[in-house]
């Protein structure tokens, strides 16, 4: 059963903090890269930070050395400890595996993060 919930989102200051979470179910996360997106209005989806089964991670340009992905395997969690936000973060941010290969039933909308200036 598909299982991939985010949530920890909210309206922030420039400058301010974030920790997003997302709840997988174990069949998805035991054995997959796992993968932060975000699509801001008009602008296509794209990956901000990926991380491996053993805590490997890799991130965007654009949040390196601001945003920090980490799993916890025991629990089935994916977390993104997003800091010194910019207007430019707002987006609605959806977790998945990387790549992208889960649609629909079980699937989150994904949780809005909005930095205003």
């Amino acid at each position: 059963q598909v299982q991939l919930v985010e949530s920890g989102g909210g309206l922030v200051q420039t400058g301010g903090s974030l920790r997003l979470s997302c709840a997988a179910s174990g069949s998805i996360f035991r054995f997959n890269i796992m993968g932060w997106y975000r699509q801001a209005p008009g602008k296509q989806r794209e990956l901000v930070a990926a991380i491996t089964t053993g805590g490997s991670t890799n991130y965007a340009d654009s949040v390196k050395g601001r945003f920090t992905a980490s799993r916890d395997n025991a629990r089935n969690m994916l977390y993104l400890q997003m800091n010194s936000l910019k207007p430019e973060d707002t987006a609605v941010y959806y977790c998945n595996t990387e790549p992208w290969r889960y649609w629909g039933q079980g699937t989150g909308q994904g949780t809005q993060v909005t930095v205003s200036s």
